[in-house]
């Protein structure tokens, strides 16, 4: 029987919450840096070359510091994300910081928020991988007002089928197949049990942003630094420098 994604991803993140308290309470402090390799905005852009008087939405807020980095930057900001426990860390830290931001308990699949009510969505790590594409983009779709515009930063389907059954850290052997690649179930794994994510080949994505209404501004595929070493969220520091382990896709709502 397929397990719910929804209620299962919840339950792993509120019991996770904790483990990412310290995480946050540093990126809240700090200039925008993304995914497991900290890379610098500067380097990536993915946000506007402006944000002041934007409506913006986050798509999976987490601890909320990608939101805090649009409140900063002049946007108006509504975050949500289905964990509770999450959302108390990040509803703390932006009291602390006296961020103006609307935190809400939802699902990126069915936020319950109006339509065309936003300018610039971004999702890093949030409803990108934990939400079912075609219905969370298809959500996206609905908030952004005509040439809205969509960022998410996520998992490059390589490192899904380079990452072994038991959970273990990617490696130079393919695990799964290309073809068909979408639904991961990480919740019975040897190694760090997780949730339920989702992923696509490079091909299906761009099937799906068509179908959907969106085009794409541009697309890049994330590597490891040069002076990285070890192992990251079961990256390997050496494997990324060569393969890409995330991609970021930029879109525009076009009908």
């Amino acid at each position: 029987m397929t397990k719910d994604h929804i209620s299962v991803n919840r339950g792993v993140w509120n019991a996770d919450a904790r483990n990412w308290i310290a995480s946050g309470e540093r990126l809240w402090a700090s200039d925008p840096r993304w995914g497991i390799w900290g890379l610098p905005e500067s380097e990536l852009g993915l946000f506007p070359d402006s944000l002041d008087g934007l409506d913006a939405v986050e798509l999976g807020c987490g601890t909320g510091y990608v939101s805090s980095w649009m409140e900063q930057r002049g946007a108006r900001v509504t975050a949500l994300d289905l964990s509770s426990e999450q959302l108390s860390t990040a509803r703390r830290l932006a009291k602390r910081y006296s961020a103006q931001i609307t935190f809400l308990e939802a699902n990126a699949e069915a936020t319950g928020l109006p339509d065309a009510a936003f300018d610039f969505a971004i999702s890093e790590y949030g409803a990108a991988i934990w939400c079912q594409p075609e219905i969370w983009l298809r959500e996206a779709w609905r908030l952004l007002r005509p040439g809205g515009r969509l960022v998410f930063l996520g998992n490059h389907p390589l490192s899904i089928i380079c990452t072994p059954l038991n959970g273990a850290p990617c490696e130079l052997l393919l695990h799964r197949p290309y073809r068909g690649l979408g639904r991961a179930d990480w919740t019975d794994v040897e190694i760090d049990p997780s949730g339920v994510t989702f992923n696509l080949t490079i091909a299906d994505w761009f099937a799906l942003f068509r179908k959907i209404g969106f085009a794409v501004v541009d697309y890049k595929e994330l590597y490891a630094p040069e002076n990285v070493t070890g192992v990251q969220d079961f990256v390997p520091g050496e494997w990324a420098k060569d393969y890409p382990n995330e991609q970021v896709w930029w879109l525009t709502k076009t009908v």
